[in-house]
C-alpha cells in the first residue's frame, strides 16, 4: 500500500516562496512508468495540475505556473518537493501530492494539506 504525505507551513506571505514536500512510503518514487504530481484545488474551484517529476527525474509544469514552479526529489529519502515562488493570495488552495501513470491517471493521493497565502 503507497501512502503519501504532503507537509509544510500552512500560512505564507505574499511574494514568499511556497515550499511543500511530499513523503512516500510503501513504495519507490524512482519506480519505473509512474509519475508524482503536485495538484491544487483552489476554494470554490476545481482540481488544478500543477506538475510533475518523473521517475527517471524529468519535470514537467503547467504552462500557467511553469514560471514560478520547481518540482524536486530526494531519492534517499523517498521524497519529491514542491516550490512556487512569488505567490498571491490567488495561490491559497489545498495542496496534493498524487502518484500517477501514464492513460492511467491517479490511484495514490495524500490527504491535502491547506496552504493560505496571506499577509
Amino acid at each position: 500500500q503507497v501512502q503519501l504525505q504532503e507537509s509544510g507551513p500552512g500560512l505564507v506571505k505574499p511574494s514568499q516562496t511556497l515550499s511543500l514536500t511530499c513523503t512516500v512510503s510503501g513504495g519507490s518514487i524512482t519506480t519505473d512508468y509512474y509519475h508524482w504530481s503536485w495538484i491544487r484545488q483552489p476554494p470554490g474551484k476545481g482540481l488544478e495540475w500543477i506538475g510533475h517529476i518523473a521517475y527517471f527525474g524529468s519535470t514537467y509544469y503547467s504552462p500557467s505556473l511553469k514560471s514560478r514552479t520547481s518540482i524536486s526529489r530526494d531519492t534517499s529519502k523517498n521524497q519529491f518537493t514542491l516550490q512556487l515562488s512569488s505567490v498571491t493570495p490567488e495561490d491559497t488552495a489545498v495542496y496534493y501530492c498524487a502518484r500517477g501513470r501514464e492513460r492511467v491517471g491517479y490511484d495514490y493521493w495524500g490527504q491535502g494539506t491547506q496552504v493560505t497565502v496571506s499577509s
